[in-house]
């Protein structure tokens, strides 16, 4: 009786083992989308997967800012947060900023 206990309890592991991996990847298939609204209609919109923001945030943040025009925009964003949301696998928007100039970043998983 022991013996069959423990094969039951292995099994429901596997399975939720299972579970849980095909959660994650289904998670690590989504999008994350930034748009970026200037005052001076200079627009951009990038949709990078998933899987590839984790592994260029965790590069480093220091791309985008390296760019002279991309500066003024990501000089605001909290790179921590984006990683934090994807460890969490929160989805919506996750950053939202309008400056004094009127220009807008939002930054979402989809």
């Amino acid at each position: 009786m022991e013996k069959k206990a423990t094969e039951l309890i292995s099994l429901l592991k596997e399975k939720e083992e299972k579970n849980n991996k095909s959660t994650k990847s289904d998670y690590l298939n989504k999008t994350l989308k930034v748009r970026i609204n200037s005052s001076d209609n200079d627009n951009v919109n990038v949709n990078l997967p998933i899987r590839l923001v984790k592994v260029l945030l965790k590069a480093g943040h220091g791309i985008a800012s390296n760019i002279p025009d991309a500066q003024k925009y990501v000089k605001d964003v909290d790179v921590d947060l984006i990683l934090e949301a994807i460890d969490q696998e929160l989805e919506g928007q996750i950053v939202d900023i309008t400056s004094g100039d009127g220009d807008k970043v939002a930054i979402f998983i989809e």
